[in-house]
């Protein structure tokens, strides 16, 4: 039987004929999703327009409108009916009757009716005061009876949405944050409410209000087709289900795949979860677009100026290499050129994560659609830029997201589309696969104070669920794939065996702290074995209360914690004989030595900048991993406040350390006085390096005291107001007493920023102690600094001064 067919047999036969008709198209297996919903729209259409005649004879001045969903044509089996009786209110009486010729027959037939009658002034008063009438109103569709009506109530209602849009498009987002607040997120839920939680056909429908307003419009790619799916599997819930409900509950999943053709509820999820995320996205930039549109018409950019209110609309500030910020967003610079430099993805999202900005969405798909693949391995540039985008806390989620929603994310990282979408049928589990990874890595990012590589902390927290894209244990799994994926990105030989071991023994340490016996000796031996040395130990320890809290609730407690810190404590011990290299054994080059000597006869600053050069794309690196940015050495008369003074210079200069090494040299025979030695790596933070003359010509300023450079960092400062960003944990410092036989070890695990090693300098020298050696390292966004420091006598300090020490620079830090 055909469409029109149906229809004819409704139209015939009444009631008893539009449920017959129903039934039949329902259980047609030829015919779902948009064919059918918009079939099943017609013929109801049909029924009730035979009923609007059959009761409005002889009455002008009426019609019957179809709004909401019904309006939109989207019936679902079980939908309810969105109706309006609209009428010019010459005659109530006869309406009155009308109606009842109307909702009575919808009734008997046990539909769900949602039903007025109201004159267009009416309408257009109560979609005033109530916004979810306006958002129907919005869809409204004529169904039978005066079109003229039905026409001009529409035009009417659509220049009320615009007029009023600065006034109702706030209201209406904060309606869909309450009601994301309530029902969560659809892309992460087990049993997600396919309607109301965030990401599901209330916010589609929000993004064609919004659309209508003209105010802003929604990203439209895929938008349509991750609508159509949520739609086919709400049809599929109710024909399962008989039941007119949006929740999809665990036991009707599996019956609900069957009814769409899917493998199983694994793969029907993961289409919830696809759709959802792409609705999530839409909305976010839609609102985000909504918000600069009203800002920009609530303060003219003059006025905004005369009255001091902030910088004019459209100025760009810097912050990294071809990455500025505009108007509350990360946008590419002017300058920047995608196609020639792959790793502008990272470096754009490290930036907008660190500054706390989103990415715009112009800039995103810009980089998706012309830069070019990074070479394997990837520079060690693109390396740091990954771990300062994974180590920049609750911002990492939604740059994550902008990048995933593009495509970036599996063209960097192949093996992150299996886990992409993934649920986890777990009731402990929070999130899908691949977010509960995001946010482990958030998690991590506020233990990187206790860890001496952050940056594999960081990297193992993305890659320590990534086996469970695969069959068998995803531990073992994801040992060779996370193998792969850090050899990948750059990192040696070493650092790949330490986050293969992370990933492998992930859960190795909560497992045996609440499943084993710790006071058997035998059980803290094999976790000692698999783990193999403390450094791995540390990093381990923090990466399993990452994951633990990255779960959810019930999968990490203080007791568990105890149990957990015992289990390090004792693994610890048996891992003791684990002793550092002495930092002072290391003889210097040739180079090294010309410098010193170069110094100490002139009695002034040297120093040598040189760029670092990398293989070429594709070609593989030969010896350690490259540097970053250039060498930098320079060689000082032994003097007080070289490191601050050196610090202050390149921070002046806006030269980021990414590592550095300073150690009093000892002079060949002959020679009279020591010499300082800084090794150091330094980048640009954008723009090109300075001159190396320029930069000895203020060493020897800030060493003499002509040169103010607190005052010059302090106003440069003052002239950049402070973005909100990321909020980094407190810095921390503690004292290594055992780390060195010469000299106390002073440990600074802190946020990475502009004049920080200035500052830990300046404060070393006015607790009045001497830097023998330092060794500085720059992992992402964290800095990681030893400090080997004596007394004036050149002996290791007394414990409690050496505390006092730690304590103030603590302080100043965190000041």
């Amino acid at each position: 039987m055909t469409g029109t067919d149906v229809q004819k047999e409704a139209e015939d036969s009444g009631p008893s004929g539009y449920a017959a008709a129903r039934l039949r198209l329902l259980t047609e297996e030829a015919r779902s999703g948009p064919p059918r919903r918009a079939a099943l729209a017609d013929l109801t259409d049909e029924w009730l327009t035979g009923l609007f005649a059959a009761g409005a004879e002889g009455l002008r001045g009426a019609s019957l409108v179809a709004v909401g969903g019904y309006g939109r044509g989207e019936l679902s089996p079980r939908s309810d009916l969105d109706l309006l009786l609209l009428h010019d209110g010459s005659d109530t009486k006869a309406v009155a009757a009308l109606a009842d010729r109307l909702w009575y027959p919808v009734w008997d037939l046990g539909l769900d009716l949602d039903h007025s009658v109201r004159t267009p002034a009416e309408a257009r008063k109560t979609a005033g005061e109530d916004l979810k009438v306006q958002l129907g109103l919005l869809d409204a569709r004529h169904i039978a009876g005066d079109l003229g009506l039905t026409t001009s109530l529409r035009t009417a209602v659509l220049a009320d949405w615009r007029n009023q849009a600065p006034k109702r498009l706030p209201e209406l987002q904060e309606l869909c944050a309450e009601r994301a607040e309530r029902q969560g997120e659809l892309q992460y839920l087990l049993e997600p409410d396919l309607k109301e939680a965030r990401g599901g056909l209330r916010d589609a429908t929000a993004l064609r209000a919004v659309a209508a307003s003209w105010l802003a419009d929604a990203p439209r790619e895929g938008l349509a087709d991750a609508r159509r799916r949520l739609l086919d599997v709400r049809d599929a819930l109710h024909l399962t289900t008989g039941r007119a409900t949006d929740r999809l509950a665990l036991q009707e999943q599996d019956q609900v795949a069957a009814e769409l053709g899917l493998l199983d509820a694994d793969t029907l999820l993961r289409q919830v979860y696809e759709a959802a995320r792409l609705v999530s996205y839409a909305s976010d930039v839609t609102w985000r677009e909504v918000g600069r549109v009203l800002r920009s018409r609530a303060v003219r950019p003059r006025l905004r100026a005369m009255l001091g209110g902030g910088k004019p609309a459209g100025e760009r500030s810097p912050l990294a290499e071809g990455v500025v910020e505009q108007d509350g967003e990360v946008v590419l610079a002017r300058a920047a050129r995608p196609e020639r430099d792959p790793v502008l993805p990272l470096r754009a999202a490290a930036a907008a994560a660190q500054a706390g900005l989103p990415l715009s969405l112009h800039a995103v798909r810009r980089l998706a659609a012309t830069v070019r693949p990074l070479p394997t391995p990837w520079p060690a540039e693109a390396r740091e830029q990954l771990v300062t985008l994974l180590g920049s806390g609750r911002p990492t989620i939604e740059v994550w997201e902008a990048l995933e929603a593009e495509g970036l994310i599996t063209r960097l990282l192949p093996d992150w589309e299996r886990v992409r979408c993934r649920p986890q049928r777990n009731a402990v589990h929070l999130w899908t696969v691949d977010r509960h990874l995001i946010e482990t890595a958030v998690r991590a990012s506020e233990f990187t104070r206790r860890v001496s590589r952050p940056d594999l902390l960081l990297v193992a927290a993305l890659l320590h669920d990534i086996g469970k894209g695969w069959p068998g244990d995803h531990s073992v799994a994801g040992e060779i794939i996370a193998k792969d994926v850090a050899t990948r990105i750059g990192f040696d030989r070493h650092d790949v065996t330490v986050v293969a071991t992370l990933v492998r023994h992930h859960l190795l340490l909560i497992d045996t702290a609440t499943r084993r016996d710790l006071e058997d000796p035998a059980t803290v031996r094999s976790v000692a074995e698999a783990v193999g040395s403390q450094g791995t130990l540390e990093l381990l320890h923090a990466l399993t209360e990452a994951d633990a809290l990255a779960t959810g609730p019930a999968a990490w407690s203080s007791w568990r914690g105890s149990l957990v810190a015992d289990l390090v404590k004792r693994v610890s011990a048996v891992l003791a004989g684990d002793a550092p290299d002495d930092p002072e054994e290391a003889a210097p080059t040739a180079e090294q030595e010309r410098l010193a000597l170069e110094a100490a006869a002139t009695g002034s600053p040297v120093l040598s900048l040189r760029a670092q050069t990398e293989p070429p794309a594709g070609q593989e690196p030969s010896g350690d991993p490259e540097p970053l940015g250039v060498e930098l050495l320079i060689a000082v008369p032994d003097q007080p406040g070289v490191l601050p003074a050196v610090a202050g210079v390149l921070a002046m200069h806006r030269l980021t350390v990414r590592t550095a090494e300073l150690r009093s040299l000892y002079l060949p025979d002959g020679v009279d006085g020591s010499v300082l030695l800084l090794d150091w790596r330094v980048a640009a933070e954008y723009g090109s390096l300075p001159q190396a003359a320029r930069l000895r010509s203020d060493l020897v300023r800030a060493l003499d005291g002509s040169l103010d450079i607190a005052g010059r960092l302090a106003e440069r400062d003052a002239a950049y107001p402070r973005r909100r960003g990321v909020v980094a944990p407190a810095a921390r410092v503690s004292v290594h007493p055992a780390a060195s036989r010469l000299a106390t070890v002073i440990e600074v695990r802190s946020q990475d920023a502009p004049g920080l090693l200035f500052r830990i300098g300046r404060a070393l020298e006015d607790a009045s102690v001497q830097v023998r050696s330092a060794h500085v390292s720059t992992l992402g966004a964290n800095a990681v600094d030893a400090f080997y420091v004596t007394g004036p006598e050149g002996a290791p300090l007394p414990g409690d001064e050496a505390a006092t020490v730690a304590r103030k620079l603590e302080e100043t830090l965190r000041g």
